[in-house]
Formats: C-alpha cells, sequence, structure tokens
C-alpha cells in the first residue's frame, strides 16, 4: 500500500512539473511573442523546403515511374543501391568528389580564417575596408561568370600562358589537362568565397575583450604572439562549428563550379556525384538511382558530422 502510494504520489508530481513547465513555456511565447513571429518564417522554410522533401526518398526504394509517381510506381527494395554499388562509374564519381572535397577542405576552409587575422592586423579603416570589398566582390558573381574568367586567363592565349610564354615556356592548355584541373576547382573556389567566409571570424575576432590585449602588451608579447595565444583560441567555437558544418557537406561540392568548369578531356579527374545525377537524373531519366546516391551521399555526410562532432565534443565544443 506505501508503495503504490509512493508511485501515485510520483506521478501526480510529475503531471505538477509538466504543467508548471507548460504554464512558464506559454508565459515565455505571450512575452516574447514578436521574436517568435521573427523567427517564424525560417522554420517554415524549413519545414517546406527540406523536411516536407525527405518524404520523396522513398524514391530510392521504388522502380520510379514520373507519370504513375510515388503512389502508383512499383517498389523494388534496394535494387537501386545494388545497382549502384556494382556499377563501375560510381566508384570513379565517388572517389573524384572524395579527393575534390578533400582538398577543398584541407586548403579552403583554413583561408578564410588567415584572411580575417589579416584584415585584423590592418590598422589604417579606409584600406581596411577597401581590402575586404575588394575581397568580397567575387562572391557575387556568379558561377558561369566566373567561370569565364577562368577558361579566358588559362586559355592558350590567356595572360597566364602569355606570361609563361616570356620565359620561354610552351603554352599549355590547362582546362583541358586532368593533372591541373583539380588544382583549379580549389583555387576558383577559393577566390570566389575566402572573402565572403570571413565576416563570421571577423565577428568573432570583434567580441575579443581589448583588455586581453592591453595585459598581453604589457606581458611583452607582440603581434603575433596576441594573435596565437589570444585571437586564435577566442576564434575556436567559431572555427569547430563551420568545421563541422563543412564535414556535413563533405561530399556536395556544388553543381554549378564543376559543371562550369568540366570538359570531356577531364571527365575522369572531375565528374563528381553532382555532375553524374545531373546527366544519369536529369538528362536520362533515372530518378530511382541518382535518389538513392543522395541519400548514400547524405547518410555518408551525416555519419563524418556524427563522428567529428563527438570529437569535437571532447574539447567541450561541438554542434550538440
Amino acid at each position: 500500500m506505501t508503495v503504490r502510494l509512493r508511485r501515485i504520489s510520483g506521478r501526480e508530481d510529475k503531471r505538477i512539473g509538466t504543467r508548471k513547465r507548460k504554464g512558464r513555456y506559454l508565459e515565455n511565447v505571450r512575452k516574447h511573442w514578436m521574436l517568435y513571429v521573427m523567427v517564424l518564417p525560417g522554420i517554415l522554410y524549413y519545414i517546406v523546403f527540406k523536411y516536407v522533401p525527405l518524404t520523396g526518398s522513398v524514391i530510392a526504394l521504388q522502380d520510379f515511374k514520373i507519370l504513375k509517381g510515388i503512389g502508383g510506381s512499383p517498389w523494388v527494395g534496394l535494387d537501386n543501391f545494388r545497382y549502384i554499388f556494382s556499377y563501375h562509374d560510381f566508384y570513379l564519381v565517388l572517389r573524384n568528389t572524395a579527393v575534390i572535397a578533400f582538398y577543398k577542405l584541407i586548403f579552403g576552409f583554413p583561408a578564410p580564417i588567415v584572411l580575417a587575422l589579416l584584415f585584423n592586423e590592418i590598422r589604417l579603416m579606409a584600406a581596411k575596408r577597401l581590402a575586404q570589398s575588394l575581397f568580397y566582390l567575387p562572391h557575387f558573381l556568379s558561377w558561369v561568370v566566373v567561370g569565364g574568367i577562368v577558361f579566358e586567363l588559362l586559355s592558350n592565349q590567356g595572360i597566364v600562358n602569355v606570361i609563361r610564354g616570356w620565359f620561354g615556356y610552351e603554352p599549355v592548355l590547362f582546362m583541358q589537362t586532368e593533372r591541373y584541373f583539380r588544382t583549379i576547382v580549389v583555387l576558383s573556389g577559393i577566390w570566389k568565397g575566402v572573402g565572403w567566409g570571413t565576416i563570421i571570424y571577423l565577428a568573432a575576432i570583434a567580441g575579443v575583450n581589448p583588455n586581453l590585449y592591453e595585459a598581453a602588451v604589457v606581458d611583452g608579447a607582440n603581434r603575433f604572439k596576441q594573435t596565437i595565444h589570444i585571437t586564435l583560441p577566442t576564434m575556436l567555437p567559431t572555427i569547430v562549428v563551420l568545421f563541422l558544418l563543412d564535414i556535413g557537406n563533405f561530399l556536395e561540392l556544388g553543381f554549378d563550379q564543376i559543371f562550369n568548369l568540366l570538359t570531356p578531356m577531364t571527365y575522369s579527374v572531375g565528374d563528381i556525384i553532382e555532375t553524374y545525377v545531373y546527366r544519369a537524373g536529369v538528362l536520362q531519366g533515372q530518378y530511382s538511382v541518382t535518389t538513392a546516391i543522395g541519400l548514400f551521399q547524405s547518410v555518408i555526410g551525416f555519419a563524418l558530422l556524427w563522428a567529428f562532432n563527438r570529437l569535437a565534443r571532447k574539447t567541450e565544443q561541438g554542434l550538440w
């Protein structure tokens, strides 16, 4: 009887606690309703354009017929996954995607950090704003425009080959040569996005307490030591979060850049998952196979994000 009374009392306490939490939550919503209204469009965006389309992933388990729709298409189970894993070109595409993604992570991710640190050292505000504007500008150019600029610069009569000619070297068809393609992809990506990527890091640097720098100067630390021991540790949480977000999109290089730089002579080193999905899914109508590839891509990204987040938690950082 005593045990039963304790159980009833415990349940009643839980109900009371739940009601109190709901009351506090509703009171918080009533008090800060304008903030909830402001965040509502973002929530609706993710629901409509991110979560609702997830239902289309069932196409990966069907022999999808566009005229029959999801409801009328026959189910084939894991046949589409068996097909892509037995298809030779899939491993070529996966390897190209992984290699280019690795190069972008190694060389592209630190670039905004270094640039933000360099911007932070510019003392003349007019020069700092001019430099920032010049580095931000490429972000607003489409990859069609950037691709045209790259082709012109690296063409047979482009400025790069003209300069090579001054030193007695023969012209090189950079955009038609496999050995240069991945380097061109990484460097053009850095040029286009490095300035825009510094914005968040500059905001993190702006939050550093100036008293820390003053104390470092009193202790005799030069600018380099102040950067290493004050600025970088302050930026570390931001660096970890952005690194985890990049890892989550490791196999998602973006269709625009590769499609505008790819040539038939560089398919063996430049054909990635997005360009393959475009050819097989859009041009050839293999919707089920390309959906299976996209699902595989998402699973790999989530696994990498989960693994690296576990590592980040050991340094008391991480997304969750």
